[in-house]
């Protein structure tokens, strides 16, 4: 099949406080798209200011699929996002659409386009005794585990990344094959779809920072710490869970906890803010097929579509 005969899709990415929910909105008001939201914080229920969510009035003007479709004490993997994220995709090219793929996860925008590793689905019993290893030994002594049955896998982690470290641990228990050897052994599977992928971004970066302090501050005015309270009396929630290490969630739950005064939760905030906007811009910028988008993005991006027909 050539390339041409392939559905439209579109990749809408960017760093957090960049605008791109205020962008996919313009293009559904003008355009024959549908939103897939690409945020691992946003599939959660409850969790709707820390992250951002778009308002009620938002969604009814343009609705987004992949929001507020599991709970905060569940693991969601860029697995089980790229199996939702190409289901979803089916059905909207069945209404005629183009699935118009918006967020900065870039995690997940790289599942779905170029597939994952054959690995097994999660295990709740696992996961659970080593989620009690890591509140009782910590993080470290997880990676020292590791260490022993996946040397190759803790070159390229963390040691205090916790989600990561106990995801091959439990891959290893699961399948007795290192995690690094099988995600060596397994090839990739390209996206079915005719792809255009976008950034918007201002080019000014102490305007990205003006944002995302704005927008934290907007969050605390708006009711964040009770949200995080509420959040965090729901049975089985603690401050390991993938949902409670989301930016700007785990400041809360170290003001919560005495560590940090308000004002260093409000700081500490917006410096982890910026840092995922950094994180953010480096991978962006490190794949060549993404346009970055200028002075009238609406106007570019259809008129790349109209070249492509």
């Amino acid at each position: 099949m050539n390339l041409s005969d392939l559905p439209k899709a579109i990749f809408l990415a960017g760093p957090t406080a960049s605008g791109k929910t205020d962008l996919a909105v313009k293009l559904v008001e003008s355009g024959p798209f549908e939103i897939i939201s690409v945020d691992s914080a946003l599939v959660y229920r409850g969790m709707d200011i820390g992250t951002a969510k778009p308002d009620q009035e938002t969604l009814e003007k343009a609705p987004h699929r992949l929001i507020d479709i599991c709970d905060p004490t569940d693991a969601y993997s860029a697995a089980r996002f790229r199996n939702d994220a190409l289901e979803a995709m089916q059905e909207i090219i069945a209404f005629g659409k183009i699935p118009l793929l918006v967020g900065g996860t870039m995690l997940y925008f790289k599942a779905l386009q170029f597939g994952l590793s054959n690995l097994p689905e999660s295990d709740r019993q696992i996961r659970q005794r080593l989620e009690l290893q890591l509140q009782e030994h910590g993080s470290a002594w997880l990676f020292q585990q590791l260490k022993t049955v996946d040397p190759a896998i803790c070159e390229r982690l963390h040691p205090n990344d916790p989600q990561r470290i106990m995801r091959a641990l439990e891959v290893y228990e699961i399948t007795g094959e290192p995690m690094s050897r099988l995600q060596a052994s397994n090839g990739k599977q390209q996206l079915p779809y005719q792809l255009s992928k976008y950034v918007i971004a201002p080019n000014d970066r102490s305007v990205l920072h003006g944002r995302i302090a704005s927008r934290f501050n907007s969050m605390i005015e708006q009711g964040f710490e009770e949200e995080v309270r509420n959040l965090m009396t729901i049975d089985g929630m603690h401050e390991n869970l993938p949902s409670m290490r989301s930016v700007g969630y785990r400041q809360m739950l170290m003001y919560l906890r005495g560590d940090y005064s308000r004002e260093e939760m409000i700081e500490r905030g917006i410096i982890a803010t910026r840092q995922l906007a950094k994180r953010q811009f480096t991978w962006l910028r490190a794949d060549p097929e993404y346009t970055w988008l200028g002075g009238d993005p609406v106007s570019q991006i259809f008129q790349n579509l109209s070249r492509n027909e």
